[in-house]
Order: C-alpha cells, then structure tokens, then sequence
C-alpha cells in the first residue's frame, strides 16, 4: 500500500506528497496534464519542443542544469502523446533547490528567438535521425496515419511534419506555453524522506503565488468506428520485410482494459507467448514476433508486429497471425496463460513500486486519469480478470473491419 497525502493549493496546483524514509534523496516530479493530442494539427510537435524548451533557463535561472548539479541533483523529462513529465532527484536536504528550479519555468520560462532557434534545430535533427533517416523510423508515421482519421493521435510526439516545428514562431510557443503550462494543469509530487507540512509550505512558498491559468478543457475530436479493414504497402531500404497489424482497443479507464493488457501478454510477451513459440520456434516465419499496446488515456492501437524471415511472403506471414488469432477466437485462452500473466504483471507493478521515482510518476499519472489512489487499486483490477473477459475483449477487438495491416516490404537489390 503506497502512503501519500493530497492537497490543493488555491490557484488550482494539485500536490502529492509520498513520505518514504528509507532513502536519503528526494524526487520532485512534475506532471503537466498536455501531450501530442493536445497539440493544432497544422502545428504538431510542440509538446515535445517544450520538452526541450524547458530546460533552456527562466527569467530568474538562465542555466537550469548548473544550480541543479550544484544541489548533487540530476533531472530528466519524457514527453506523450497523453502527458509531459518533468523529474528531478536531488538530496533531500536540497530539495528547496527543485521547488525553486520548478517553480520559477512554471511562471517564467525565458522565451528568446535564440532559445527557439537552438531547441528547434536539436529537434529537426532528431526527427531526422530517428523517423526520416534510420530503418524502419517512419513506421509509426504511416501507421497512426491509415489506423486514425479523426484522433490526434493520428500524429507521433515528435510532430506530423518536420516543417511544423521548422516554422514554429515565438508567438506559437508563446501562446501554447499560456494555455497548458500552469498551476491548473499539472500535478505536483514530492517524494522521499519529507513531512507533509514540510512540502505544504515550501509548496506555498515558490509555486502559491504562480497565476493559475484556465483548467485546460480538452475536447478533441473522437475516432468514429473503424468499418473495414485498412491497407498499405511501403517499400523502403531496409534489410527485412516487416508485417504491422493494428486493432482499435478500450481507453486507459475503460472497462476491459486490464484484460486487453492481459491478452497482448498471452499472444506476444516474451519467448514463452504464442505467437513466437508458434511463428518463431515451429513455424520459422519471423525473425521476432510481439503483440503489445501503449496504454493510451484515449482509445489507442493493440499491435502485433515482426520482421519476417528472409523468403517468407507477408501474405504468408499475415494469414499465419490470423491463423492464431482465429485459434484463440475458438479455444479461448487456459487458466495457466491467464494466472501466468497476472504473475508477470504483479511483479512488473512490485518492481516499477520499488523506486521512489517511479512511485512519484505514478501517483502523479494516477492523479491525472482520475485518482492518485488508484495505485492502491490497480492490481486488484487485474486480478479480477477472467478468461471469459480476455476472450470478450479479443472478439471485440479482433475483428476484420477493425483491422489496419502495413506490409513494410525491403527493396529488392538494384541487379
């Protein structure tokens, strides 16, 4: 059972505090509720700009790296389609140094053409790097593409287009910095050896006085249901023919969202699942096979991808994954495969608990779909799981006017 406090400072900051005396440093985290989706469609990327931009110095702080390493602390941030996320671990006796680093970008990030100009091109160079330049970059790209029309997860973090952040004027950055980077839209969670009243002060003290901003009111536009099967061909330099196969499945807080997670387990976790010890190890169709979703807040994509074996046709390989698919359909999945996935889960959330940083991120994300709480209470909404709602879950989703499919086939060698 993971201990924490909440409270609520007036201008709408949402604090969390976890008191765990067993480790000398403290954990600030930072937890703003704005991701890709979030973002204008003709000016996409800018949730993970912002990931960069944050670390370019406030109005008070011009380095933000340097009193940090001074306090002995070390920071980092990731950026969602769903969330930013924003960290710092520092020894307790410090941790006045995050709340005044934190505090003081939250109010007065230093917005300079010079500061844009650097982060924008750090960014270019990383679209093109990662999604233009290496194998297999753009996958996603193209796939959220043909899966999504409507969502905005049609579009990855790094941006839609390169030129959207190309063209990103200080203006842009501006007015997205107002809209989602204030007391009303984040969460605050402090962890580690610390007393509540102890954070409530210093909560008041760097972040009261911050102007609250407007609640962001997220009304995005919703994927109608998908009503037949989508298909596309790429042809790229790469050394393998690649299949990609992807379903529309339940939100984060929908019902039958555990059992999904437990599905992609049985189907494609690891060497023991079904689908590599039938098209790896038997059949010898893919080099690598895994089915896996990425826990979306929104209704988001199970995915079941592998790079082929070298004179293996994707017809072949798709109609062999349809193939177990078509088995589970009718046999349903065992007692031992369910109970098997639950054991992994269970240890996965026990590790993932053991960290003071990873217990300040998931309060913090708890907190954003609804309830820190929820915590408490997640594994036993997996335990609940029974085969009939696994097999419930799998007709739902594994049907063929849900199905998008991607033959990403390797050019053949110029002769």
């Amino acid at each position: 059972m993971i201990q924490f406090d909440r409270f609520q400072l007036a201008n709408g900051l949402r604090v969390i505090v976890h008191p765990d005396h067993t480790t000398p440093n403290a954990v600030l985290n930072v937890m703003y509720d704005v991701g890709a989706r979030d973002e204008d469609p003709e000016r996409t990327g800018f949730a993970h700009l912002f990931e960069h931009l944050m670390f370019g110095g406030s109005v008070n702080i011009p380095e933000y790296d340097e009193p940090l390493q001074r306090a002995g602390g070390e920071n980092n941030a990731y950026t969602t389609n769903d969330l930013t996320n924003y960290y710092i671990q520092l020894p307790a006796v410090n941790l006045e140094t995050a709340f005044w680093l934190e505090s003081d970008r939250m109010l007065s990030l230093a917005f300079s053409e010079k500061s844009l100009d650097v982060q924008r091109k750090v960014v270019c160079e990383e679209f093109k790097e990662h999604y233009i330049n290496k194998p297999y970059g753009d996958v996603w790209h193209k796939m959220r593409t043909l899966a999504f029309n409507s969502h905005p997860y049609r579009w990855m973090t790094i941006g839609k287009d390169l030129k959207h952040i190309e063209e990103a004027t200080l203006n842009d950055v501006k007015a997205f910095f107002k809209k989602h980077y204030c007391p009303a839209n984040a969460v605050l969670v402090v962890a580690g050896p610390v007393k509540t009243e102890d954070v409530r002060v210093m909560a008041e003290k760097w972040f009261g006085d911050i102007p609250s901003g407007d609640k962001y009111d997220r009304r995005l536009p919703q994927e109608p249901a998908q009503t037949e099967t989508r298909r596309l061909v790429v042809e790229a330099d790469v050394p393998l023919d690649a299949l990609y196969m992807c379903w529309h499945m339940p939100a984060r807080m929908e019902p039958g969202y555990q059992a999904v997670d437990m599905l992609t387990d049985i189907l494609g976790s690891g060497a023991s699942s079904r689908l590599h010890q039938s098209l790896v190890k038997e059949q010898k169709l893919f080099s690598n096979v895994e089915c896996y979703h990425f826990g979306s807040t929104d209704r988001g994509l199970l995915t079941i991808e592998g790079k082929l074996v070298t004179g293996v046709t994707l017809e072949a390989a798709e109609s062999a994954v349809q193939k177990e698919i078509d088995q589970l359909l009718t046999n349903g999945v065992t007692e031992d495969e369910l109970q098997k996935a639950k054991n992994k889960t269970e240890s996965m959330i026990a590790f993932e608990d053991m960290s003071v940083m990873n217990r300040a991120t998931s309060l913090a994300h708890y907190e954003l779909l609804g309830d820190a709480d929820m915590m408490n209470t997640e594994f036993a909404r997996y335990a609940a799981v029974t085969i009939k709602d696994v097999l419930v879950q799998a007709e739902q989703i594994f049907r063929m006017e849900n199905l998008n499919v991607m033959y990403y086939r390797s050019k053949p060698e110029a002769v």
